[in-house]
C-alpha cells in the first residue's frame, strides 16, 4: 500500500479548521512505537508486583503452618523486591 502525504495546502486548510491535528505516517509510527513501549513497561512492572504479592501470600501461609524456614526462603527469592 502506497503511503501518501497531504499537500501543504490540504494540511493548511484542514489543520487550521480546528478539528484535529494531522500527523505524517512517520510521526504516527514513531508515536505508536513509544506508546507500545510504555504499555509493555507498565505490563512488566505490574506483573512483577503481582508475583511479589503472590510470593508474600505463600510465605504467610508457610509461616502460619509453622514452616518459618520455608517462609523465609520464599520471601528471599527476589530480595530486591523486599520492602525495607
Amino acid at each position: 500500500m502506497e503511503k501518501k502525504e497531504l499537500s501543504p495546502l490540504a494540511r493548511q486548510l484542514l489543520g487550521n479548521a480546528g478539528t484535529m491535528k494531522f500527523f505524517t505516517q512517520i510521526e504516527f509510527d514513531e508515536a505508536l512505537v513509544l506508546a507500545k513501549a510504555e504499555i509493555m513497561q507498565v505490563a512488566i512492572e505490574t506483573t512483577k508486583q503481582a508475583i511479589f504479592i503472590e510470593r508474600q501470600a505463600c510465605a504467610d501461609i508457610a509461616k502460619e503452618a509453622g514452616q518459618d524456614e520455608i517462609a523465609e526462603k520464599i520471601r528471599n527469592r527476589i530480595p530486591s523486591q523486599m520492602v525495607q
